[in-house]
This record gives structure tokens, sequence and C-alpha cells, in this order.
């Protein structure tokens, strides 16, 4: 009763942080940055000589946040926060990348859901760790074609959502080993 109730409030939360990444990463593209694009977005560095949108770092942790919804409240959960996320994206995104957001986000998260699914019972961090990596690739090359109509910030995109994901697998091996220990099961 007391793992099933942890599942759940860890579940919730990740859920509602997931929700959040969307329209913070969207108000982030138009609003922070160390260089704003006339009539583009606005740029973080994310490595040396390296730009990218500065929506990359919630976009990054997106696809971390929908594993864990996945984990602690079971497949059909993670499938709703894709849903949820993807009419939040069509209904917040300013007008300008409402589609290209909206497209990159549901695809994207539905191939993080089809890589990780297979692998997360066994390999939990690298479950995540790989289909994060195919979602970023995905997320970064429509969105930045619908929303920009150029691939010149691909290699930003990517080394910047690549970094929340490297990031995060501390955390995700803690979780996963203090879910051994706890005898917390996957969803």
């Amino acid at each position: 009763m007391l793992l099933a109730r942890q599942r759940l409030i860890e579940g919730c939360a990740a859920f509602a942080a997931f929700t959040l990444t969307i329209p913070v990463a969207n108000w982030m593209i138009g609003q922070v940055g160390t260089t704003c694009v006339p009539a583009g977005p606005c740029l973080i560095p994310v490595a040396p000589g390296l730009m990218a949108p500065s929506g990359v770092v919630m976009a990054g942790l997106a696809l971390v946040l929908r594993d864990l919804v996945q984990r602690r409240l079971g497949f059909w959960a993670g499938v709703v926060a894709i849903a949820v996320g993807g009419l939040i994206s069509m209904v917040l995104a300013p007008a300008a990348i409402v589609v290209a957001s909206a497209t990159a986000f549901l695809l994207s998260e539905l191939a993080d859901l089809l890589v990780y699914t297979p692998l997360q019972r066994r390999h939990f961090v690298w479950a995540v760790v790989l289909s994060s990596t195919v979602g970023l690739a995905i997320d970064s090359a429509i969105f930045l074609q619908l929303a920009f109509g150029s691939q010149a910030y691909l290699p930003g995109q990517i080394v910047g959502k690549l970094w929340m994901v490297l990031i995060a697998i501390p955390a995700l091996a803690w979780l996963r080993r203090r879910d051994d220990r706890i005898g917390l099961q996957p969803a």
C-alpha cells in the first residue's frame, strides 16, 4: 500500500513536471537567450561555438520525464501524458511555432515511448538514454524544419537536449537503486 502510494505521488509529480516543460520551452524560445534572432529564436550556447534555441533545455528534460511517468504510472499514462502535452503545446505555443511545436512534440515522444517500453524493465537507465536520444533527434529535425525552415541549429539542438539527458543519468541510476532497495517495481 505504501509503495503504491509512493509510485502514484512520484508519477503525478513527473506528469505535472512533464506537462510544464512544454509551455516553458515555448516561452523560452521567444524570451530567453544570450542572443535573440529577429523573427527567429532566442539562442543559448550549448558547446563552444555551438548555439541552440533556448527551449532545448526543456525539450530534453521532457523526454526523460515522460519515461518517468511511464515507469511510475504505466504505459497508458505515458500515452495520456503525450496527448496532454500535445494539446498544451497546440494551445499555448506562439502562433508562429504552434504546428512545429505540436508535431515535433507528438512524434518525438511517441518514438521515445516505442524505444523505451521494451527496454525499461531490464535496463532502465539505458532505456531512458536510448529512447531520449532517438526522441531528441526526431524532435530537433522536425521542429527546426517546421518552425524556421532550416536545419541550421540542428547540431546545437541535439547537443543541448543530450546535455539534459546526460545530466539526468545520476538521478536515474539513484532512482533505480532506490527502487530495487525498497522493492518498488515499475508500473
